[in-house]
């Protein structure tokens, strides 16, 4: 069986204040160009549809127009919610869309739920894992436990959850909306604090292949069966080096067989670069979103609107040398392997010169959780 795996499309992104909507529908047409030359048995969409909870028109006729075109194809689809994604708006006819092989599963149930699939081999189990915060599991599945979990303990308990409604020595695929720990992030996901978003690959070991969404650098963390497929488009200069693109699965008769990410090329690329002045100003227009550092010897005031004539998606513009007369201030300093909590007593220090009394270290505590 070929699946055809994908997430992080973030419909309706910004950035700085540009809206990508067009490069959007330029990458999605070209996915459906793959889905028609690789013919998959399935696709995926692992989270992040939206980039906010409250999506812009745009987005939502945008994925409308996924939707349909898609079921279309009558392919299976396969999507969960991410972090991004308003799980309400998103399960909105789902149960109408199921009946197209459109399965959309934003929220956690007390059944986690697996669609099952054939093949020349037989059954194959899907588990559809939406994003959710420790506190949707505590409180729906162990309300009397007055211990905090973790990501990872929530995590695992889903799965597991999931895991008896699958037959042994049946293959299974997970997909999920997660930090893998070992994953290398750009600077586009929305972070979780410190690294208590984090999860153990090993949850994913008993599944044939995890499609994970969340980062949005194509990669596979600890084998080749636990995958992150990226972003389809680049959505930050962290991402400038990113090939970005979609993955090409394969599972045998006796599970995972092999994954090919297969790259994908945007209307305009995002790149990030270094240079004189002259030297930029003497090149022909560049369309690319582009952040660009100045290296010359004197700092060139008004940098971004010099640099618009070559590059009129100007995303930043950076001077290496500084302006003369300015003094650096000193970096922030804080206790080495502090806590959050420990970092914020610090901030609250170094702006009031006091430190916090212990009516705001209760408080705070519980906010932290610390």
């Amino acid at each position: 069986m070929k699946l055809l795996h994908t997430a992080d499309w973030h419909l309706g992104k910004t950035l700085n204040g540009k809206n990508l909507i067009d490069d959007q529908y330029f990458i999605l047409n070209q996915i459906f160009d793959i889905i028609s030359d690789q013919n998959p048995a399935v696709i995926i969409i692992s989270g992040d549809i939206y980039d906010r909870a409250d999506p812009s028109i745009d987005a939502i006729n945008l994925f409308d127009e996924i939707i349909f075109k898609l079921t279309e194809k009558k392919v299976p689809v396969l999507c969960i919610a991410g972090n991004h994604d308003n799980s309400d708006r998103l399960n909105f006819g789902s149960r109408l869309f199921a009946n197209e092989n459109f399965f959309i599963t934003a929220k956690t149930g007390s059944k986690p739920k697996n669609i099952v699939l054939q093949d020349d081999f037989g059954e194959i189990f899907f588990s559809l894992i939406p994003y959710f915060a420790p506190e949707e599991i505590k409180s729906e599945f162990l309300p009397e436990n007055d211990d905090k979990i973790t990501f990872n303990d929530a995590n695992k308990f889903y799965i597991d959850l999931a895991r008896k409604n699958i037959p042994k020595n049946k293959r299974s695929v997970a997909i999920a909306h997660v930090f893998v720990e070992g994953g290398e992030e750009s600077d586009s996901e929305r972070k979780f604090v410190g690294t208590t978003g984090k999860v153990s690959a090993e949850n994913f070991f008993s599944y044939d292949y995890a499609a994970l969404g969340h980062l949005h650098k194509p990669q596979s963390i600890s084998c080749d069966k636990i995958r992150y497929s990226g972003s389809p488009i680049k959505y930050s200069a962290r991402e400038s080096t990113h090939k970005k693109g979609i993955t090409l699965v394969e599972l045998g008769k006796n599970g995972f067989i092999s994954a090919e990410n297969i790259f994908l090329k945007p209307k305009r690329d995002l790149i990030e670069i270094s240079g004189t002045l002259a030297d930029f100003l003497s090149q022909p227009v560049n369309y690319a979103y582009a952040y660009v550092t100045l290296t010359d010897n004197k700092f060139v005031y008004d940098a971004a609107q010099k640099l618009r004539t070559v590059f009129p998606n100007l995303m930043e513009a950076k001077n290496k040398t500084r302006p003369k007369g300015f003094v650096e201030e000193p970096a922030r300093k804080f206790r080495e392997n502090a806590t959050i909590f420990e970092q914020f007593e610090d901030f609250f220090m170094e702006m009031t010169n006091r430190q916090l009394n212990s009516e705001e270290k209760t408080a705070l505590k519980e906010i932290f959780g610390g």
